[in-house]
């Protein structure tokens, strides 16, 4: 007795092969079809199996848009059925995407994170007054908690102002004022007074947690 194995590398590659090779044998039988009206109703079971084998992509905008476009694909884009979406074309496939621009950020000073280039913006696009100067200040301040988190030490205000001058590509210069920021101190009194509020809640959480087991 004599068995006819088929090995992987003798077979033909699988263009999707998330939807097994059996479903790539009906793609390939329905493209082979003579009637029209044959192809169109087998491609239709075929859309309905690979719904059923892919049944997380349901909550996907157009899930029936996407397995349509699947099916074309994997028949080489050879199949001619009737279709409720149109027909994707090799080359809209082939296209390259568009590069996407790089996030502007503090990428000078990446301790202070993405969010202070926003915070800066916004403080130029005010009009000068006092507003304007009280925000400034908080962002000042907002930068050394920021560099205190990176340097955990101490740090002198007028590395912040330098640096909020750098940033601000010298529209804000806080460099020869005579107000202080924040002490050091204060700072990082906030911060640690905040990790231990956390840790506390999380404990509570925890003994709160264990005492419903224990009724249970």
């Amino acid at each position: 007795m004599t068995f006819d194995l088929e090995y992987n590398s003798g077979r033909p590659l699988m263009i999707i092969p998330e939807y097994g090779r059996h479903i790539q044998k009906l793609v390939d039988h329905c493209v082979a079809l003579e009637t029209k009206e044959e192809r169109d109703k087998m491609a239709k079971a075929i859309v309905d199996v690979m719904g059923n084998l892919q049944p997380h992509l349901r909550d996907v905008p157009d899930f029936k848009h996407k397995l349509w476009d699947q099916l074309y694909i994997m028949a080489d884009f050879k199949l001619d059925v009737e279709s409720p979406y149109p027909q994707p074309s090799k080359e809209e496939l082939r296209e390259k995407p568009e590069g996407l621009a790089y996030p502007k950020s503090a990428s000078r000073y990446r301790y202070y994170g993405n969010n202070i280039q926003t915070m800066i913006d916004v403080a130029l696009s005010w009009e000068e007054g006092e507003k304007k100067e009280a925000l400034v200040y908080t962002i000042a301040n907002h930068m050394k908690k920021c560099y205190l988190n990176w340097n955990k030490d101490t740090v002198d205000d007028k590395v912040i102002f330098k640096h909020l001058f750098d940033l601000s590509d010298g529209k804000i210069d806080l460099r020869e004022t005579t107000e202080p920021l924040s002490e050091s101190k204060n700072l990082l009194r906030k911060r640690n007074s905040q990790g231990q509020n956390n840790s506390k809640s999380n404990y509570k959480k925890q003994h709160n947690n264990q005492h419903k087991n224990r009724k249970r």
